[in-house]
């Protein structure tokens, strides 16, 4: 059974709606209507779940097809090995198992916070 309710728009939002309504071939309340079956979808748990599930299941596996990259495991070590900084302590094992991924000026700088901080920059026996 329907009911009615009585709701209190102001007279910019009445203008817009009659604009909207006539523009979609709608009346006022089959507007007012889907407005309400919208915002009660959008705020279900259900539904809010099933939006977040859909966007894993559209991404997951997004890469297995990969060729350009060859081994996913190396591709993703060479990546984080280029967030290595010249003032990281591990700098000099990074540097010597990714050479191209660094430069000289990389070079110099590790240098100088070795000169600064001598005891950080230790070797590990």
């Amino acid at each position: 059974m329907a009911s009615r309710v009585l709701i209190s728009l102001g007279e910019d939002r009445t203008s817009r709606l009659d604009d909207l309504a006539g523009q979609r071939g709608l009346s006022r309340s089959a507007l007012i209507r889907e407005a309400v079956d919208r915002l009660l979808d959008d705020s279900s748990e259900s539904s809010d779940r099933e939006r977040r599930l859909a966007g894993l299941r559209a991404g997951f596996g997004a890469w297995k097809n990969r060729t350009d990259i060859g081994d996913a495991v190396e591709w993703q070590r060479r990546e984080r090995a280029g967030w290595t900084r010249p003032w990281d302590v591990d700098y000099p094992e990074v540097r010597a198992e990714f050479p191209d991924v660094f430069d000289e000026q990389d070079d110099r700088e590790y240098e100088m916070h070795r000169a600064r901080d001598p005891e950080r920059y230790k070797t590990k026996l």
